[in-house]
């Protein structure tokens, strides 16, 4: 058992090496090219290649790549996509969802993951500010 979980730990550890660096590099790429103003472009290119990459691993691997051993599995969806964006993991969850006829779930994770998410920020810029007013100075 414990050196399935070490080779479960590596294989999503080495997979998230190029998936963190890939997500830095095309963010500074973009902020080079467009102005940092404008990162957001960076971003939306990572979420939108994150979701394809994501989707045609997992057809691929349904349809073709069944001898792949789960490390490698692992290393290519869990590390490099999830270290590069969740957004892909959150893209595919969604359409798992309606491709199981599960509509009304789908539109709950879907909305709800922005909607909660973005007063989630709220909530943390309005705590991050109130502990720096609070906070004790030298």
């Amino acid at each position: 058992m414990q050196n399935t979980f070490i080779r479960t730990v590596m294989a999503i550890a080495l997979g998230a090496i190029p998936g963190a660096l890939g997500r830095y590099f095309i963010t500074e790429l973009t902020k080079a090219s467009f102005g940092k103003d404008f990162s957001y472009y960076g971003t939306f290119f990572i979420n939108v290649t994150g979701c394809f990459i994501i989707a045609l691993f997992y057809t691929l691997n349904e349809q073709k790549f069944k001898t792949l051993s789960p490390e490698i599995r692992l290393a290519i969806a869990t590390g490099f996509c999830g270290a590069y964006t969740t957004f892909s993991t959150y893209g595919l969850e969604t359409f798992t969802q309606i491709d199981k006829d599960n509509t009304t779930i789908a539109l709950v994770y879907w909305l709800g993951s922005m909607i909660v998410g973005i007063l989630a920020v709220q909530l943390g810029v309005i705590l991050g500010k109130l502990n720096s007013k609070s906070s004790i100075t030298d």
